[in-house]
């Protein structure tokens, strides 16, 4: 996803500033690399894109009462005249509506996107969709996944006393635990202890309630999309990229929309967190940026891997042998670890029984994760010829998986030690190696490399492929939560889509459709 970006990297600058001045001329000209030359023209706002993506999730909010990660019972429908959409020719209505909504989001934000890359609009048109678009998500039943439940459940275990660490929402019957899939009904919370200081919070006010308890937590998770919004243009200030570029890949992204928000998902916390911490190190504000990444650690621990980066930014900025400079910014990022982390572990009341519980989401088996893939493919050969444990081949490929893992992030640690804007995009190149390698991946897992790296200056090869990518796996799960990642007639259908957003994305009407581009 990202080998098309230019490594080549703006000189620090202040996230105030980097919004309001013009970075230099050789950084412009990477950053415009394959963008006509011409400064930015349009500064308005482009009304009848940002309503067509409007309308698309409004109809992705009211498809979703039906064919979405829907309650097993719904007060609001149940022994309604409206209840008829959950079942039958209607749960298909649902499902047509849905999918509309989804094709009419996906082209807003592809025509939004050419837009952007021919400097049509700024970064404040940018701002403006993203904020149409996420309101009426805010209020949607879940949709593509049912975690949601999970969190709830997992707060009200809390909040009752029992350790969310030791037991699954089974323990607790209720509501809430009643709609947590099957497959996390006995499986401990693998996250950290601010999050489960939130999510018991969010029970409490809501008085365990599932709708309400489901709305409030979108609305405390949207706080995660905020801090990205206000991070990224200073990111891209940094990293040599463009803010209205940086926005519309992430925060106004289908799949982080879709997934995160409507999904309902705390790694949209978390990558507020993460965004907002690199910013302020980069900004050289390295102790509230430690602060800010600890935060999202503690929220899912994937966001330590982001640490070791930035302890190498801190230290290029001492003085000294390096080897001294790294030891005095290590001591400091661990004090600020520590406290930090020591402190939303005591205000949750909890212990650190999540580490263990990570290991929980490796029950997840599909071919996002290259380990389980080979490993899945490789059982598959040899079971035409004997019998044999498939576990065997997914515990030697994920255990190989591992390994690459490791030596990769090692490489590109290593390769970090300058600081800089540099070691923010070897940190991007490792999460998304984390994504890939894991072994489980899940499609919103890619938002993570996605935010490290927005702020760097893009390709037009490279904003292909990561609309690609984007599209297709916003599509490849489907609406209740299932995955799709074994429908292959659908997966190709998703294809076709995908790779026809990614042309669009340059040129408008690829297929010839009108003959006039409308704004």
């Amino acid at each position: 996803m990202f080998l098309a970006m230019a490594p080549t990297p703006s000189s620090p600058s202040t996230s105030a500033a980097s919004t309001q001045t013009a970075p230099p001329a050789a950084t412009r000209a990477t950053a415009a690399r394959d963008v006509p030359a011409e400064p930015e023209r349009g500064r308005g706002v482009p009304v009848r894109t940002i309503l067509l993506g409007l309308a698309g999730v409004a109809l992705i909010a009211l498809g979703g009462t039906g064919a979405g990660a829907t309650l097993k019972r719904d007060p609001l429908l149940a022994d309604t005249s409206f209840s008829w959409i959950r079942y039958g020719h209607g749960y298909d209505l649902a499902n047509v509506v849905l999918y509309t909504g989804v094709g009419l989001l996906v082209w807003a934000w592809v025509r939004l996107g050419r837009m952007v890359h021919h400097r049509l609009v700024d970064s404040l048109a940018v701002l403006v969709a993203i904020t149409a678009w996420t309101l009426p998500l805010l209020f949607a039943p879940p949709l593509f996944s049912k975690d949601v439940y999970s969190y709830l459940a997992q707060g009200q275990l809390a909040l009752r006393g029992f350790d969310p660490y030791a037991v699954g929402p089974a323990a607790l019957p209720s509501p809430l635990s009643d709609n947590v899939s099957w497959v996390w009904q006995n499986t401990p919370a693998p996250y950290g202890p601010l999050f489960m200081l939130l999510s018991k919070g969010v029970v409490g006010v809501t008085d365990a309630s599932v709708i309400g308890g489901v709305v409030v937590m979108r609305l405390v998770l949207a706080c995660g999309l905020a801090l990205l919004c206000w991070s990224l243009p200073g990111l891209a200030g940094h990293l040599g990229g463009r803010a209205a570029t940086a926005l519309w890949l992430t925060a106004a992204n289908p799949l982080l929309l879709v997934h995160l928000v409507g999904g309902a998902h705390n790694d949209l916390l978390m990558v507020g967190f993460l965004a907002a911490g690199v910013l302020l190190v980069l900004d050289r504000r390295h102790v509230p940026g430690i602060a800010l990444v600890t935060l999202a650690f503690s929220v899912k621990a994937t966001a330590a891997v982001a640490l070791p980066f930035l302890v190498w930014v801190w230290a290029a900025r001492l003085e000294g042998p390096q080897r001294s400079r790294f030891l005095k910014a290590c001591g400091a990022s661990v004090a600020v670890f520590a406290v930090v982390f020591g402190a939303c572990t005591v205000a949750a009341g909890v212990d650190l029984g999540w580490i263990p519980a990570l290991s929980t989401s490796s029950s997840i088996v599909n071919w996002l994760s290259i380990p389980s893939a080979v490993g899945d493919v490789a059982h598959t050969v040899v079971d035409w010829f004997v019998r044999v444990d498939p576990a065997i081949f997914l515990t030697a490929a994920r255990g190989v998986g591992s390994l690459v893992l490791l030596w990769i992030a090692w490489t590109q640690w290593q390769a970090a030690r300058d600081g800089g804007p540099e070691a923010v995009r070897r940190a991007a190149i490792t999460m998304l190696a984390v994504a890939l390698l894991s072994p489980a991946t899940l499609p919103w897992y890619f938002s993570w490399p996605l935010v490290l790296a927005a702020g760097l200056a893009w390709t037009s090869s490279g904003l292909v492929a990561a609309t690609l990518a984007s599209v297709w796996l916003l599509l490849v799960t489907f609406p209740d939560g299932d995955t799709a990642l074994y429908s292959w007639g659908y997966l190709l259908l998703a294809f076709g889509v995908s790779v026809l957003a990614a042309v669009t994305v340059l040129r408008p009407d690829p297929l010839g459709l009108s003959s006039r581009y409308d704004r």
